[in-house]
């Protein structure tokens, strides 16, 4: 249920921004793992206009602001996300081809753009096959697989500093790491992205799209929602999945939340799960491989909002 105050703050943001404004909307309903708890705001801004707008009528009020794409790589907790939520996902989603470069706006999902790439013969983006972020948020968190990164992909990247400005940075600018990136640092709202493709021949580029994506069906569970990986794969490991699976841990519940048998680094849920349920797995994890094996997971998900329920 709104907070009463909150009916006074959509008004006062209704004044200046045109677009539908959600209020305590559950964020469950915008997240993969349909998990998480009320924002207080949330609206989907279709430019960078209606962005800035947003972000300078928060600042204002002295409000946070939560950015969120297609939901698919966060944890939001039990009590929700206090402030505005910017869902980037549905709003900011233009996608236009300039020669060899690909214009983006941030909230293109990757599934839509993978489906451009079969038809028109994009190639470099097979790798992508599957995952379901939006470009800007696969941009911050340098998704890939291990057979390549969008990092490396990435011409230029517009942005909103958390001063306001819009500043656009080369990709000389930026730096990228395994599922970290220089963006995550600095702040702002990334607001569009433009990569560097290949021409290539449209049927080759889909039968390696689709290749991929039955490969990932093979090894990662799709009956449950899920956020992805949840641990980031340690340096002189085989894998997060690997030490998963030797301390025990697949098949492991907690209400609504289980640890993958088709994956040991997932967790999916399999009906009412809690973000609290996901973090009491996530720290016994934690907890057995620190002991078995002296390593010290880290997550790959971004867990937001109040997490006490």
């Amino acid at each position: 249920m709104a907070r009463p105050e909150l009916a006074g703050l959509e008004a006062d943001l209704a004044r200046c921004y045109k677009g539908k404004i959600g209020v305590g909307v559950p964020m469950a309903g915008y997240t993969t793992w349909r998990i998480g708890g009320p924002a207080d705001l949330l609206v989907t801004p279709r430019s960078v206009a209606e962005v800035r707008t947003c972000l300078a009528w928060a600042g204002r009020h002295g409000l946070p602001v939560w950015i969120i794409g297609n939901g698919s790589n966060v944890l939001v907790g039990d009590g929700g996300l206090r402030g505005l939520v910017l869902r980037t996902a549905h709003g900011l989603n233009q996608i236009e081809r300039q020669g060899s470069r690909l214009s983006l706006g941030a909230g293109a999902l990757l599934p839509v753009l993978l489906r451009l790439a079969a038809r028109y013969g994009w190639t470099g983006l097979e790798f992508a096959a599957g995952i379901p972020a939006t470009v800007g948020g696969a941009v911050l968190m340098n998704a890939g697989t291990g057979e390549g990164t969008i990092g490396a992909l990435v011409s230029r990247v517009g942005l909103i500093e958390p001063s306001g400005e819009y500043v656009e940075l080369e990709a000389k600018e930026i730096s990228f790491a395994y599922r970290h990136s220089s963006l995550l640092d600095r702040g702002g709202v990334i607001t569009t992205v433009i990569l560097q493709v290949r021409e290539g021949d449209p049927a080759d580029v889909a039968r390696a799209i689709r290749e991929r994506m039955a490969a990932r069906r093979q090894k990662q569970p799709h009956r449950w929602p899920s956020a992805g990986s949840v641990f980031k794969n340690p340096p002189g490991w085989p894998s997060a999945g690997w030490l998963i699976e030797r301390v025990g841990a697949k098949g492991l519940r907690r209400g609504g939340a289980l640890v993958a048998y088709e994956h040991a680094n997932f967790i999916v849920n399999t009906g009412g799960a809690t973000a609290r349920d996901v973090l009491w797995l996530v720290e016994e994890i934690r907890r057995r491989v620190r002991e078995s094996f002296g390593v010290e997971l880290e997550t790959e998900i971004r867990i937001l909002g109040d997490t006490r329920g």
